[in-house]
C-alpha cells in the first residue's frame, strides 16, 4: 500500500515536472521571437521603429559607451598618469616614496568617483526616465498595431471580454482603477526588494534570485499589453502565478543577458533589451499557447503558486493606513 502511494506520488511528480519544463520551454521560446520586432518596426508602425532606434541610441551607443570609454581610455589613462609606483615596481626600496604612490592611488580613484557622481548617476536617472516614457510609448504603439492588424484580434478580443465586467463609468469605479495602479506599483517595488533580499541567501541565494527576477521582467513586459487590454488586475495576477513555469522561461533570456554583468553594465543591457521583449510580449498570445500545451495533458493543471504572496500582504497593509485602502480591500472581497 506505501509502495504504491509512493510510486503513485513520484508518477504525478514526474508528470508535473515534465508538463513545468514543457510550459518553461515555451515561455523561453514566446521570449525569443524576436523576428516580431522586425515585423512592428519595419512593416507596421514607424513610430515603434523610432522609439526602439532612440533606446539603442541613449542606453548601447551614450551609457553602455561611456563605460567603454571610462575602462578602456580613461582609467588607463589615469593609471600613466599617477602611477602607483611601489605596486608596479614591487620594490621595497621605493616604497620610502609610499607617501606620494598613495597620494596618486588616492587621486586616481577620486577622480573616477567624480566621473560617476557627475556623469554615470545623472545618466542613469536621466535614462531611467526616458526609458520608461519610451517603453509606454513602444507599448501603446505595438499594441495598436497588433490591433489594427488583427494578428492576435482573438486574443485582444477575448480579453476585452473577460475585462469588460471589471470596466465602471461611475465614480467607484473610477476609485478602484486609481487604486489598482497605486497597487500594482506598491506590489512591484516589494516584489523587487524581494529579489534582492533572496539574493544574500547562502547556497540557494542566487538561483532564487534569477527566477524571481525572471518573474518580475516577465510581469513587467506583459503588464503594458494587459494595461492596454483592460484586464483587471486580480485576472492578471491569477493568471500570472496559475502559469508560473510559462513565465519564468518568458523571463529568463532577458535576465540572463545581463545576470552576469557589473550593475550599471547589467542596467545598460538590460535596457537596450527590456523594449525588444516587451513587443514580444504584446504580440505573444500567452493564453492560447498555455492552452493548446492543456489539451495534451487533458485539461491538467500545475497549480498556482502565490510568488505576489507576501508583496499582496505589505501592499495591502500599506494601503490599509489610508482611507481609500478600504475600497480596495472590499472590491477584492467581491472579486472572490
Amino acid at each position: 500500500m506505501d509502495g504504491r502511494s509512493i510510486r503513485s506520488s513520484m508518477s504525478s511528480l514526474k508528470a508535473k515536472s515534465k508538463q513545468a519544463s514543457v510550459l518553461w520551454a515555451e515561455g523561453f521560446r514566446e521570449a525569443c521571437c524576436l523576428h516580431r520586432v522586425v515585423i512592428y518596426c519595419i512593416r507596421w508602425s514607424r513610430e515603434i521603429a523610432i522609439r526602439t532606434g532612440q533606446c539603442f541610441l541613449l542606453n548601447g551607443f551614450i551609457f553602455l559607451g561611456s563605460i567603454l570609454v571610462l575602462r578602456s581610455v580613461v582609467i588607463p589613462t589615469l593609471q600613466w598618469v599617477l602611477p602607483d609606483v611601489c605596486l608596479l615596481t614591487k620594490s621595497q626600496e621605493l616604497c620610502p616614496f609610499g607617501g606620494i604612490s598613495r597620494f596618486y592611488s588616492f587621486l586616481q580613484h577620486g577622480l573616477i568617483q567624480l566621473v560617476y557622481v557627475f556623469w554615470f548617476y545623472p545618466m542613469y536617472i536621466f535614462s531611467f526616465i526616458l526609458n520608461t516614457l519610451w517603453y509606454n510609448d513602444i507599448a501603446k504603439y505595438g499594441f495598436f498595431a497588433i490591433e489594427k492588424h488583427g494578428t492576435s484580434s482573438s486574443e485582444s478580443s477575448a480579453e476585452k471580454d473577460m475585462s469588460a465586467s471589471d470596466k465602471a463609468t461611475d465614480f467607484e469605479g473610477l476609485m478602484i482603477e486609481v487604486l489598482e495602479q497605486v497597487y500594482s506599483v506598491l506590489l512591484l517595488s516589494f516584489f523587487f526588494l524581494e529579489v534582492y533580499v533572496t539574493g544574500f541567501i547562502p547556497f540557494i541565494g542566487k538561483a532564487l534570485n534569477l527566477l524571481l527576477l525572471s518573474w518580475m521582467y516577465a510581469y513587467y513586459c506583459f503588464e503594458y499589453k494587459w494595461n492596454y487590454s483592460g484586464l483587471s488586475l486580480d485576472k492578471r495576477l491569477d493568471f500570472f502565478e496559475s502559469n508560473w513555469p510559462f513565465f519564468a522561461g518568458f523571463g529568463s533570456p532577458c535576465v540572463l543577458a545581463a545576470f552576469f554583468y557589473s550593475p550599471l553594465v547589467s542596467y545598460g543591457v538590460m535596457a537596450i533589451l527590456f523594449p525588444l521583449f516587451v513587443l514580444t510580449a504584446t504580440g505573444s498570445e500567452a493564453d492560447k499557447v498555455i492552452a493548446s500545451q492543456r489539451k495534451k495533458w487533458n485539461g491538467a493543471r500545475l497549480g498556482r503558486i502565490p510568488i505576489f504572496f507576501s508583496s499582496d500582504y505589505l501592499s495591502m497593509k500599506v494601503l490599509s493606513l489610508f482611507p481609500i485602502g478600504s475600497h480596495r480591500q472590499a472590491h477584492d472581497q467581491k472579486a472572490q
